[in-house]
């Protein structure tokens, strides 16, 4: 599955730049990277449609974007130019095979993405292992929906658990997902194609982890809740701090209980249980 770059300029930055990405967000669009005139957002092809754009007119900042189809060996390429180590405070670093190993941090991560996304790069995959951290992982069933590169399935199974599904709706993400679980040795990690309709009849599970987008979030807490066993945790991320109450209705509407919110550069993450 490919997808569809825009990289966007934004005058001035602030508060444009943050308007724009909540707006996209909602279109469908999966993960943006900030840039000092602007950001690069990325939507999946078959979901791209140009033309919602004309309605995102604003009096107080003005932009203009292109637009361009990613190309396997060109994501890679960008990656390797680009890609530094992220470091998780002291407790792990994502990096890539060329860098040094690191001595300090608990933890440490190879990550090779393809087309997916979640190198820890993105604020959201960072917040996600940070929290990660305080949750009792070892022995656990744990669910990853929308693994991406599989980063927060290996975490999980660096942290102890023993009995993990990774989910993910891109081909090139279960794909990746599988060869990065190779490489950092983690064997008991299943990866599967789908959306929550795989969930139906699953065996439930102790912690649940959601780094999506808001609307698929909202869509499918009750699928998450019911695949929750008492007690079970559930971490979602992929959404903007303005969107945490709205999410925090939901979740409460299906059942479960509010535990925390955590935030970094207006993303969000929310730490629920049942």
């Amino acid at each position: 599955m490919n997808y569809i770059q825009y990289t966007f300029t934004v005058n001035p930055p602030e508060p444009g730049t943050d308007i724009l990405i909540a707006l996209l967000a909602d279109l469908g669009f999966e993960s943006f990277t900030t840039t000092n005139t602007g950001f690069e957002a990325y939507i999946q092809k078959e979901a791209d449609d140009e033309s919602r754009l004309a309605d995102l007119a604003f009096d107080d900042f003005s932009y203009h974007y292109t637009r361009q189809e990613i190309e396997t060996q060109n994501w890679n390429k960008t990656w390797e130019e680009n890609f530094s180590p992220v470091y998780v405070d002291d407790l792990c670093c994502i990096r890539a095979h060329f860098h040094e190993k690191p001595a300090h941090v608990k933890h440490d991560i190879i990550i090779t993405p393809k087309m997916s996304f979640g190198t820890g790069h993105h604020d959201t995959t960072w917040l996600m292992c940070k929290t990660m951290f305080g949750l009792n992982m070892s022995g656990q069933r744990v669910l990853d929906m929308g693994c991406g590169t599989g980063v927060l399935a290996i975490l999980a199974a660096k942290l102890g658990a023993t009995d993990i599904d990774g989910i993910d709706i891109d081909d090139w993400s279960i794909e990746n997902s599988v060869e990065n679980a190779e490489i950092n040795q983690c064997a008991h990690i299943r990866f599967a194609k789908g959306d929550a309709a795989l969930l139906i009849g699953k065996a439930p599970y102790n912690i649940v982890l959601a780094n999506i987008n808001k609307n698929v979030l909202r869509k499918d807490m009750p699928v998450y809740a019911g695949v929750m066993k008492p007690g079970a945790q559930l971490l979602l991320s992929g959404f903007f701090t303005v969107d945490v109450a709205e999410l925090r209705d939901v979740a409460e509407k299906a059942g479960l209980t509010w535990v925390a919110s955590y935030s970094k550069n207006e993303w969000a993450v929310i730490h629920l249980k049942k």
